[in-house]
């Protein structure tokens, strides 16, 4: 039953009605992969209208999404694998099936902003203008692939009886927990907190163009990494399949920490000491920016 809403009263649990959304002889349709295509759709056409209501070449963003997407899932499953590298010691060749599951957010957004900054040079455009442009996006694109966590019972946090509660099935329970039926859905709960981020972006954004306040290059991706990292930081704290660090440190909080300092430095250095954001495009903070780019003919 999809979402295994159940009839119980004032009550109801998740259950995944499996990872495959579609079989069709040797053709398998699987919900994550689904799920990663839809959001990169959503997200490079969301890119693109923000970046005309900016006055930008939304060519530029298309051609960046190109980047995104060879780098950001390459990345994702190798910082995965990397942290995980017990569970495919023996089968090496299991690491590169990520149909099955197991990519990491963080290495996404690493590989991400590695291929933007190579990008952004290359094409001397300013780096923070296209972070800017990207990051309502990529919340969202965030929101809606941890819905994959959801059908693959994966990424799930203790037990639970909480109302909400969602049921993981015996093969897919931690040793530890293999007497317990019912769990945090940390998915969902990651999920609608990256919704609300993006809603946040996004009133920002709107604000700014329409001038009822004036953002700073480099704003919104900063107020996306504070946020972000902020729900994942307590979000990661009610997992059960952390990617650890030296046995006991969660990876994700650590690299959200990072994020929180950064995200906040940033802000500080903008709007306290009124100074741009260093850029690889020499200049690329002033006014002379993409923004004055005609759209392409293309």
């Amino acid at each position: 039953m999809f979402l295994g809403i159940s009839t119980l009263p004032l009550a109801f649990l998740f259950t995944s009605p499996g990872s495959i959304l579609f079989q069709f002889g040797p053709l398998t349709i699987r919900w994550y992969g689904l799920l990663i295509a839809s959001a990169v759709l959503l997200g490079v056409s969301l890119s693109r209208n923000l970046a005309e209501r900016r006055h930008i070449n939304p060519d530029v963003l298309g051609d960046l999404a190109i980047w995104l997407v060879i780098a950001a899932i390459p990345s994702a499953r190798l910082y995965y694998v990397l942290f995980q590298w017990q569970e495919y010691a023996q089968h090496p060749m299991d690491a590169f099936a990520i149909w099955k599951g197991g990519i990491a957010i963080h290495g996404a957004i690493l590989g991400g902003i590695v291929a933007s900054l190579i990008f952004a040079r290359i094409q001397k455009v300013p780096f923070w203008q296209l972070a800017d442009l990207v990051a309502p996006s990529l919340i969202l694109g965030q929101a809606i692939g941890r819905w994959g966590n959801f059908f693959n019972s994966e990424a799930f946090g203790g037990p639970t009886d909480l109302p909400w509660k969602l049921y993981i099935p015996p093969d897919h329970r931690p040793p530890e927990y293999i007497n317990f039926e019912y769990f945090h859905p940390t998915f969902l709960y990651e999920s609608s907190w990256n919704l609300l981020v993006f809603v946040l972006l996004i009133t920002l954004f709107f604000r700014d163009i329409q001038g009822k306040s004036r953002l700073k290059v480099g704003t919104l991706f900063l107020v996306y990494m504070v946020a972000y990292s902020a729900g994942r930081f307590w979000i990661e704290g009610l997992r059960t399949d952390s990617l650890m660090l030296l046995g006991f440190l969660r990876m994700a909080q650590i690299v959200s920490l990072v994020g929180i300092t950064l995200g906040c430095a940033g802000l500080i250095w903008l709007y306290l000491f009124k100074r741009p954001l260093p850029d690889v495009v020499s200049g690329a903070h002033q006014e002379a920016d993409i923004r004055q780019q005609p759209p392409s003919d293309a």
